[in-house]
């Protein structure tokens, strides 16, 4: 019998299985091989702060990161990549390492770094799904480790800020933009007429660009001068995961929210009904409280006992 295995990542919004890259880039593969993973959003729970994502468990094996999760199934025999000859495989590779370098970067700063998008849509969503006290904690935490990745990838020097890469990092990344466009074409997919491992990394990376409703993103701007590539989206996510999409708990808040206004309601109905007692008492006639008369005191027995 085989191993169940269960993927947990962030959850999804914007007609997207999940918000986060990496988290969709396993998911498409998982789902070109015919890979069975129950996946388990980390939403709402202490796993935003604990869980490295996307993390696969099998059993007593725990996977992280998308290359080594791809790998790891590629062992089980969930291969997409099976019918790829060698020359598409070094090119899947050559075009995979091109996505990790010059877009990776600029979709991390668009998201953690850019001060817009950042203040006005990121961190009020991971906020939002994490609990308390972690929704504090959890957004400038992925914002401090973007924007070291992104500094550690592409500053050549410590002396250099953000700021002065930020041309360059754009820059990049529409050129990437514009190689992954000419090399896919008016295909659906890059080899072929089935989905391979280039598909699903590019989906993971491309997908947010296109769908999340960012405030300020020159780098979304140009791609949606790639008619191509959002076809290449939407084609992916009509196919592959449409009616599909990851289960969300419902989300505590929301819970909490229900509970209360269940609770609400009930004490309205008591306080309504009690205003009803009181009324009915108060129209009635008042008559004043018998009070039993006082028993004579075993002193005064005595006084009055004749001697």
């Amino acid at each position: 019998m085989a191993t169940s295995m269960e993927l947990r990542c962030w959850g999804g919004d914007w007609g997207l299985p999940s918000v986060h890259a990496d988290s969709l880039v396993v998911l498409a593969y998982a789902k070109f091989s015919g890979a069975n993973v129950t996946v388990s959003p980390i939403d709402w729970t202490w796993r935003t702060l604990t869980v490295t994502t996307p993390e696969l468990v099998c059993g007593d094996c725990t996977v992280t990161e998308p290359a080594d999760i791809l790998n790891f199934l590629r062992k089980q025999r969930f291969n997409a990549d099976y019918e790829l000859t060698a020359r598409q495989g070094a090119d899947t590779m050559a075009y995979v390492a091109l996505v990790e370098e010059k877009l990776r970067p600029a979709l991390l700063h668009t998201f953690w770094v850019d001060a817009e998008n950042y203040a006005n849509l990121t961190r009020p969503w991971f906020a939002s799904r994490s609990p308390f006290p972690l929704n504090f904690l959890v957004p400038s935490r992925h914002a401090n480790k973007a924007l070291s990745r992104i500094l550690l990838s592409k500053v050549e020097s410590p002396l250099y800020s953000i700021t002065e890469v930020e041309g360059k990092l754009y820059s990049d990344a529409k050129e990437c933009l514009n190689l992954l466009s000419h090399r896919l074409g008016g295909e659906n997919y890059f080899f072929g007429n089935s989905p391979s491992s280039l598909d699903a990394f590019v989906f993971g990376f491309v997908a947010p660009l296109h769908k999340v409703a960012l405030p300020s993103s020159p780098l979304q701007s140009h791609l949606r001068q790639l008619a191509n590539l959002t076809s290449f989206c939407d084609n992916i996510l009509a196919v592959y995961f449409s009616g599909s999409r990851p289960g969300t708990p419902l989300p505590a808040q929301e819970t909490v929210d229900a509970n209360l206004q269940k609770l609400t309601q009930l004490v309205n109905k008591e306080s309504n009904l009690i205003e009803k007692m009181d009324d009915n008492l108060r129209s009635s006639p008042q008559h004043k409280p018998r009070r039993p008369e006082p028993k004579p005191s075993l002193a005064n027995e005595r006084s009055s006992t004749p001697a």
